[in-house]
């Protein structure tokens, strides 16, 4: 576990800035790079899709170099990958290998951007394994104990293959995608079995999981202490955090809804002891603003809200 008497790097997603509300004009990244280090980022997290660097845009070395000097030549560092991975099927594919094949170049994509993490997610509707709530029955439901060995059987490739070349992989659970009820968590990440696997704990997500149970297939599923509580029973599986506030509504009636803070209800100050119990690998925590129709404008007074967290809890 890290030392938690270190100072935390801060780093925000870049994705916020091109997609949803920014997909039809995403802000170039060496702009979104530029504000970022005048507000005195140490880091991005690199959405790996669209304009932003990714493995389909940058192809060869020279390439990738040139988009990590991009962070590097301003001091700053890019504490993990968000892949792209959403055209592929984790749970409904017959086999693994198109979705393997996926991974692995965003995984060389991290060993040449000098990138330690990477992200994934289960990729599918959570109705893949059971009605939603009073949406409409997907064409394709799996059964749960089939899908839970595909999922933890591919993923524990992913993270051998991983480890080897020193990227982290970390599964980040929410509303949008299947297995996303408290247990869930736990099966998956003990059915991966594997040191190199852990989750991305979003304070948000946390929140619509464990306190509100959103788009949970079948009997909805709760902690008493909500996301605390979830943070308390991950202790040693947290392998990157995320922070922002949640209002407890979901974006498009699919994933979490990501509001600055202050426009949500969490209680940091009750929550960030039990996140900093838990323990994480290393020393980033990372503003999630994904989604957010103004994210451009709210990112100062984030940096602002989280540097304050670093100042208590950090």
């Amino acid at each position: 576990m890290e030392d938690q008497t270190v100072s935390k790097r801060i780093s925000i997603g870049t994705w916020a800035y091109a997609i949803g509300p920014y997909a039809d004009n995403p802000i170039p990244f060496v702009e979104v790079v530029d504000k970022l280090h005048k507000l005195g980022f140490d880091g991005v997290e690199l959405g790996g899709f669209g304009i932003h660097p990714n493995p389909d845009l940058q192809k060869t070395k020279d390439d990738r170099l040139a988009a990590r000097q991009v962070w590097e030549s301003r001091g700053m560092g890019c504490s993990g990958l968000a892949a792209d991975l959403w055209g592929e099927k984790l749970i409904t594919a017959r086999d693994s290998g198109s979705y393997l094949n996926t991974f692995r170049k965003n995984l060389q994509f991290c060993v040449d951007l000098g990138i330690n993490v990477i992200r994934v997610d289960t990729t599918e509707d959570p109705g893949v394994l059971g009605r939603v709530g009073d949406e409409p029955v997907k064409a394709m439901v799996v059964n749960y104990d089939d899908a839970l060995k595909r999922v933890t059987a591919t993923w524990r490739q992913c993270a051998k293959e991983a480890a080897d070349v020193g990227v982290r992989v970390v599964w980040e659970f929410e509303p949008g995608f299947a297995f996303n009820k408290p247990s869930d968590i736990f099966r998956v990440v003990d059915g991966v079995g594997h040191g190199n696997f852990m989750t991305m704990y979003d304070t948000c997500h946390a929140n619509m999981i464990a306190k509100h149970g959103s788009r949970q297939p079948g009997k909805r599923e709760t902690l008493p202490g909500g996301a605390k509580e979830l943070a308390q029973k991950l202790k040693g599986k947290i392998g990157r955090v995320h922070l922002i506030d949640s209002d407890g509504t979901l974006h498009d009636n699919h994933t979490s809804t990501h509001p600055p803070f202050g426009k949500g209800g969490l209680d940091f100050d009750d929550l960030m002891p039990a996140i900093v119990a838990a323990g994480c690998p290393d020393d980033w925590w990372t503003i999630d603003l994904c989604f957010w129709p103004d994210a451009w404008v709210a990112t100062e007074s984030c940096k602002r809200f989280v540097d304050g967290l670093a100042a208590k809890y950090g």
